[in-house]
């Protein structure tokens, strides 16, 4: 995690204030998947975040949220779950089921090859989970064992519908085909179309994958596999694995037939037809409602006399009684002598008729007994239905009234037939404020019967923690102190002459109402509260005496930038390099302006004029502007007898009165002897 926690910028970070990212699970072509927290449920998800370089390509941004509406579509045991999804400045993310265990190319990797029943047995899980998909029209288009999950505790689930997209918009659009080379079918190799049998085609050959631990198809280039599909039989596996089961030997063939009508239409009809066969193998057969092989029959009168002996499988004959009178009857113009036995009396049934009309009779009872005990199952029915639906035994789901005062909560809770509990519960919680409704036991969403005591937990706020010594120490100490209980923000830079670099300067939090916190002033803060270190640059570089150039070159290296360019005189600092510099702000941060003031050299000194002065006055004049004088020794004898340095007066100097000298230049004197 460490190692993922210095390369990757979104560990560590709290999305949407609410999922807080701890490691990374797995990277693909459209997004990377991270191991988050949801701090409000307190419960591990899964969060799916797209490379930020995709955040610009509409396209791309569109099919990422369209992976999160067909998820989202769908519920079921074998499939993962889709919980939340959304966008947080340039980042778009989708937060799913967290699934602990492994993919089933990681099971194929260690064991090569499964048995039949273990690839039955998760062929069994994926078909079913993707027969939900298909009854919702989705096609999931991109499947293969690194989508296929399994649990640690056994549970086996079908994920990652990014490719998906509804049935009745199946064609490819752009010249490359989406989804895995290995596992696509001949129609979408060759037309860029997918329906449900594309599915059906690709779980054909995850299932040779199972049964032989390598694909059908291998090639140096993906063009050479994507032909072999388009043009080639896969091969039954127990050409190279022997041992496989003919059955599942049919199965492969059927799933991968290259024509589409030649395979199950959908995920649902392969998975009957596994089941099927399984009953067959185990002495389990379906019960069957067959249509009777007899029917009643009623005929004319003049039948054959119903008398005669019959087999208990001919069908019942209903004949009509007797005419009074013993007339005969006729059929098709020949007179036939009517159904009779001796002794009967006119107009009296024959036995055989008689029992027909018991046995009718005893029908018509059974049936008005049947019509009152339906009627009766109707009511009750109706009875139950409307008891356990609009009635009061029905069931309704929790709203949720988080974020709401306690009597809004109830007001909410009552209109859905719910009772709120007399008593209140508390929990501390990081995102609503204090007094507010935190959550509801049992959670918000939840499906319950109408008139269940729904108890209100009530936020106490975050839970006070104390807080660690942070001023003055090195910023990966302090934010390691910090990290597990508080939301760090991106820490804030800037330069100070006092603290080392890398230390941390002061940390600040939010308080109610939005006030920033002095967090060196409290001795706790809030669970999960926002913590804003300021960290030290060092200070900020000495760039005086550099040139300009060398002086920009080293402010841009800590990044800062120069500011304007004063100049002035200087004795001491060669013309054009730096006397001094400042900073525009206070303190100094990333990008802020330097100023400096760049030396011209020494400053100039207009040469007075001295004419007339004595020696020692022209010299005490020229002196005290820095400059240097000179002038002969006087070489009359009389200059022996007196002090001619203040008698003599100076006849000309050497430059010329008015000539622009600088300071320590040499000024000579001359006098008349």
């Amino acid at each position: 995690m460490s190692t993922n926690a210095a390369t990757d910028p979104m560990i560590g970070r709290m999305i949407d204030q609410r999922y807080r990212v701890r490691s990374r699970i797995a990277r693909g072509g459209m997004a990377t998947v991270y191991l988050a927290t949801d701090v409000r449920l307190e419960r591990r998800v899964a969060i799916k975040i797209m490379h930020g370089h995709l955040a610009d390509d509409q396209a791309f941004r569109e099919r990422f949220i369209q992976e999160a509406r067909s998820a989202a579509r769908l519920s079921h045991p074998n499939l993962v779950g889709v919980y939340d999804q959304g966008a947080e400045d340039d980042t778009a993310y989708i937060v799913m089921e967290y699934i602990p265990g492994i993919t089933l190319r990681d099971l194929l990797q260690e064991h090569h090859a499964l048995t039949p029943e273990q690839a039955t047995d998760i062929l069994r899980a994926v078909l079913a989970g993707l027969a939900s998909a298909h009854r919702a029209g989705i096609v999931h288009r991109d499947l293969k064992p690194e989508n296929v999950l399994l649990a640690d505790d056994g549970r086996i689930k079908l994920g990652d519908f990014g490719l998906a997209r509804a049935a009745s918009q199946n064609t490819a659009t752009g010249a490359a085909l989406l989804g895995t080379i290995a596992y696509l079918s001949p129609e979408l190799v060759t037309r860029g179309a997918a329906d449900s049998r594309s599915d059906v085609y690709a779980v054909g050959i995850m299932l040779y994958e199972m049964l032989t631990g390598e694909q059908p198809y291998k090639g140096e280039q993906p063009m050479q596999i994507a032909y072999q599909h388009a043009n080639d039989t896969v091969p039954a596996p127990s050409v190279v694995t022997p041992g496989v089961p003919s059955e599942l030997d049919d199965l492969v063939t059927w799933a991968t037939s290259r024509d589409p009508d030649d395979r199950p239409r959908d995920a649902r009809e392969m998975l009957e037809h596994i089941n099927g066969n399984q009953q067959r193998a185990t002495g389990q057969y379906r019960t069957a409602v067959l249509r009777p092989e007899n029917a009643t029959a009623i005929l004319p009168a003049g039948a054959p006399n119903p008398d005669r002996a019959r087999d208990a499988t001919d069908a019942t004959t209903v004949l009509e009684p007797r005419r009074t009178g013993g007339a005969p009857t006729t059929d098709r113009g020949r007179n036939q002598p009517g159904p009779r036995r001796t002794g009967q009396a006119p107009g009296a049934l024959s036995p055989a008729s008689q029992r027909l009309a018991d046995k009718a009779a005893k029908r018509r009872k059974r049936g008005w007994i049947a019509l009152v005990v339906l009627l009766v199952v109707v009511l009750a029915a109706a009875g139950v239905g409307w008891w356990f639906g609009p009635g009061p035994g029905g069931n309704v789901r929790i709203p949720q009234v988080a974020g709401k005062s306690v009597s809004q909560a109830r007001q909410m809770l009552e209109a859905e037939g719910l009772r709120a509990a007399d008593r209140t519960g508390a929990r501390f919680d990081t995102v609503i404020a204090k007094g507010r409704v935190s959550a509801t036991a049992p959670a918000a969403a939840r499906v319950v019967q109408k008139g269940t005591a729904i108890q209100i937990l009530v936020s106490n706020g975050p839970k006070m923690i104390a807080l660690p010594a942070i001023v003055g120490q090195s910023v990966s100490t302090a934010q390691a102190a910090l990290d597990d209980d508080f939301d760090l923000q991106d820490p804030q830079y800037q330069f100070s002459a006092d603290v080392p670099k890398d230390t941390v300067i002061a940390a600040t939090g939010r308080g109610t109402g939005g006030t920033t916190i002095d967090l060196s002033s409290v001795p706790e803060y809030g669970e999960r509260g926002p913590v804003t270190l300021t960290v030290s640059l060092g200070a900020v570089p000495d760039v005086a005496g550099k040139t300009v150039a060398q002086a920009q070159a080293a402010l841009e290296a800590v990044g800062l930038t120069l500011g304007t360019q004063d100049s002035r005189y200087s004795d001491d600092v060669p013309t054009g390099a730096v006397l001094s510099s400042s900073a525009h702000d206070d303190p100094a941060v990333k990008g802020t302006a330097v100023d400096v003031v760049v030396s011209k050299g020494p400053t100039p000194i207009t040469l007075p004029k001295v004419e007339g002065a004595s020696i020692n006055q022209a010299s005490s004049t020229l002196e005290a502007l820095g400059l240097k004088v000179s002038y002969p020794d006087c070489t009359n004898v009389l200059c022996s007898f007196y002090d001619w340095k203040a008698n003599l007066p100076v006849k000309a100097t050497d430059p010329a009165p008015g000539t622009t000298v600088y300071k320590g230049d040499t000024i000579t004197l001359s006098y008349p002897q």
